[in-house]
């Protein structure tokens, strides 16, 4: 039987994981073990923000739009509402762009829910 060297696996998952952590400071994007753990970390960060752009976005856009709405006399809470019994469905992410690029637009639709 011929022999069987074994380090070629283990070798090359150590490199992948090295491979990852390209662009990390110091050690961690050389040695393994704390590339390992840096990526550990990293992975659950990534993740959990993932979440949270969603989350930040929408609360950004909310205050676009509440500030938008306030210089035309009408609170943000008021305005949605009564957009909803206008029955006008526009999200808020294209409420906000409106407000922000196209004031005169956004008047338009303050004045047809007033």
């Amino acid at each position: 039987m011929t022999r069987v060297k074994r380090g070629t696996t283990a070798n090359k998952r150590r490199k992948k994981i090295i491979k990852m952590a390209k662009g990390f400071k110091w050690g961690r994007k050389a040695k393994y073990k704390a590339a390992k753990d840096a990526l550990r970390h990293a992975w659950t960060y990534a993740f959990r923000d993932r979440k949270r752009k969603k989350r930040d976005f929408r609360q950004l856009w909310n205050i676009k739009i509440n500030a938008a709405s306030r210089e035309r006399d009408l609170t943000y809470s008021q305005f949605i509402n009564r957009l909803k019994k206008a029955k006008i469905e526009i999200d808020r992410k294209i409420l906000a762009q409106l407000a922000e690029k196209q004031p005169e637009i956004f008047s338009k639709i303050i004045e047809r829910v007033k």
